[in-house]
């Protein structure tokens, strides 16, 4: 698990540009800069879909504009991370000052733990198709401005039935995006993996081929065909098989190469 992660660790290096893509893809917002989420309604979405019903997203603002709404989610926040027993200390003086820098650090460390918790593209897959990130903002508090394929109607406090059937459509159109995405991600690396077990196959192919040559009777005491044969056969990993190769080839005594070669050309001519 990733509550603790170091400062140097590659999470860090993840750009605001594929920071903001990740929120707005999951969460079926609009947002075009890092400080748009300083008020932790965001944060605190992200922890709900992944582990959803944790959060009572009722109390959360998205419309928070002052410090004192911004402090009141992110105490949300952190009455979560005490429940999940999640070890991160929360900056939220900083943070509720729209820095960039310090919200995007936070926010890059959120989508590492998050990731860690989801855990690749099938459960991903899962928690989209399970989980309605506007609905869920529907049933707490007003909606944020910034929302994709949302009415203005869905911004009030009280949402009536009308209101919850365009928040079913919104979810329902970004899911089949997102699911059409995620397969369309799946078939790639499918034919990725397809391509790389042929090549492997073919070189494989002619490794082996190559050993049948050097097993030979008419080669298996050449020199080379040990040297070839050390190579193939070598367990250790780590140990350069081409230096033991070498080294055993400069081991043998050319003059006994040649006395071999002799022998052999001459039982080929007695044949």
């Amino acid at each position: 698990m990733a509550s603790n992660i170091g400062i140097m660790d590659s999470a860090y290096f993840v750009g605001r540009n594929e920071i903001l893509t990740w929120i707005n893809n999951r969460l079926q917002l609009n947002l075009s800069r890092i400080e748009e989420a300083a008020s932790g309604a965001v944060q605190c979405q992200m922890m709900d879909m992944t582990y959803p019903g944790v959060v009572p997203m009722h109390k959360v603002n998205f419309d928070a504009k002052t410090e004192y709404d911004m402090i009141q989610n992110y105490k949300i926040l952190q009455e979560v991370f005490n429940k999940l027993k999640i070890e991160k200390p929360l900056e939220v003086n900083r943070l509720v000052k729209g820095r960039p820098l310090d919200n995007l650090e936070f926010l890059q460390w959120l989508k590492r733990y998050c990731d860690s918790v989801n855990g690749g593209i099938m459960n991903e897959l899962d928690h989209l198709l399970n989980y309605n990130p506007v609905e869920r903002r529907c049933k707490g508090g007003k909606v944020p401005k910034g929302s994709q394929k949302l009415s203005k109607s869905l911004q009030a406090n009280n949402l009536g039935p009308k209101q919850g059937k365009t928040c079913a459509v919104a979810g329902a159109t970004y899911y089949a995006g997102e699911v059409q995405a995620l397969t369309k991600e799946m078939t790639d690396l499918k034919l990725s993996m397809d391509l790389l077990e042929k090549e492997r196959d073919f070189y494989f192919g002619k490794l082996r081929d190559i050993e049948i040559l050097c097993q030979t009777s008419e080669l298996e005491r050449i020199p080379m065909s040990v040297a070839i044969k050390k190579i193939l056969y070598a367990a250790d990993a780590k140990e350069s098989a081409l230096a033991k190769a070498q080294e055993y080839l400069d081991s043998v005594d050319v003059a006994e190469i040649d006395d071999e070669a002799k022998v052999e050309i001459e039982i080929e001519a007695d044949q």
